[in-house]
């Protein structure tokens, strides 16, 4: 997943990239009440805000508190969910929801949303740790944020 991004220095992109941020400060801040006025006072058009609004972002945007959601069957066994949990803790991860279904063939079907944001280690290896884990199979990433 994070082989689709790349860090370029602002100044060899164009320059409506750095003012979608800017109309996103301003709606953040709630210094423009709407899209249409953080746009018409950056001058930029509403679609250029649209079309980068979800790609461009700022280095302290993703320190924060990335949030990333995982999947992954767990072999219906005590200790297993504990060990899964024990490994995103390890990682500096909390987790944020946990949806177990029951178990079927004697797996269960799990889906955990986990905030990044205290991390420290690289996703990647947090990733391979989880699936690492005894009883963890078919580990993955849904989404990144």
């Amino acid at each position: 997943m994070l082989e689709n991004y790349l860090i370029v220095h602002k100044s060899i992109l164009p320059e409506y990239y750095e003012t979608v941020l800017a109309v996103r400060r301003r709606l953040e801040s709630g210094q423009c009440k709407d899209v249409s006025q953080a746009c018409r006072e950056a001058g930029i058009s509403r679609s250029t805000y649209y079309k980068y609004k979800d790609f461009i972002f700022e280095p302290s945007d993703m320190s924060g508190g990335r949030r990333a959601v995982l999947s992954m069957l767990l072999e219906h066994e005590p200790g297993v969910l504990s060990a899964l949990l024990q490994c995103v803790s390890a990682a500096g991860a909390s987790v944020l929801t946990i949806d177990q279904s029951l178990p079927i063939h004697e797996k269960a079907s799990l889906t955990i949303a986990l905030d990044l944001g205290g991390m420290n280690l690289p996703l990647q290896e947090l990733l391979d740790g989880v699936a690492a884990v005894p009883g963890v199979e078919n580990t993955r990433l849904i989404a990144i944020e």
